[in-house]
């Protein structure tokens, strides 16, 4: 019975030390306050259970605006990231490599969210040094986020969160993703009649 408490007691103090909560203060390039790690998990909404439309637009990194609502149609994968968190540098690829390879199929769309970072040119940095060719819209202070609390928000970074044709959270993943989850993802959401 010690035995059980001491493993419990050491797993509470690992996750304590390898993931910082969103309360613990901003991101800082090369940091990693406010970052929550995720084990990549996929959850998956069947299109009966699928809540309203997501209404999200704003500032795009490196100018101009996006509405989410012109994308309406398409499947809309949308990835929360910020330059200062490490998996995001590690996903980075994997989700170019992702977009290649299903934008040509003309009804999907790659939207990144860039969050809490404020540095100047550090997205634009990112997106440069990892050839992103899908726009991003900024969110300094996390707020835009917040439309996904009631359906499956991004509970850590990076998330990916996928909607459907009409504009409603279909899929999230929680934590760095791969070339295939993210166009398994998107294929599956796309072949639903």
């Amino acid at each position: 019975m010690r035995a059980g408490r001491l493993l419990a007691a050491a797993a509470a103090t690992l996750v304590a030390l390898t993931a910082c909560s969103a309360e613990d203060g901003p991101a800082t390039p090369g940091g990693d306050r406010g970052f929550v790690s995720g084990t990549g998990a996929v959850t998956i909404i069947a299109p009966q259970d699928r809540g309203e439309p997501v209404t999200l637009a704003g500032e795009k990194v490196g100018g101009g605006t996006l509405d989410l609502a012109s994308l309406r149609g398409k499947i809309v994968l949308l990835n929360v990231w910020g330059s200062w968190c490490a998996p995001c540098r590690k996903e980075a690829p994997y989700l170019q490599a992702a977009w290649d390879q299903t934008r040509t199929l003309g009804d999907v769309q790659f939207v990144g969210l860039n969050t809490r970072d404020d540095a100047a040119g550090a997205a634009e940095a990112f997106e440069r040094r990892f050839g992103i060719t899908y726009p991003s819209l900024r969110d300094n202070d996390g707020s835009l986020q917040l439309v996904f609390r009631a359906t499956l928000p991004p509970r850590a970074i990076p998330s990916t969160i996928v909607l459907d044709r009409q504009g409603r959270v279909a899929a999230r993943i929680i934590g760095e993703g791969s070339r295939a989850t993210f166009v398994g993802l998107v294929d599956q959401i796309r072949s639903e009649a």
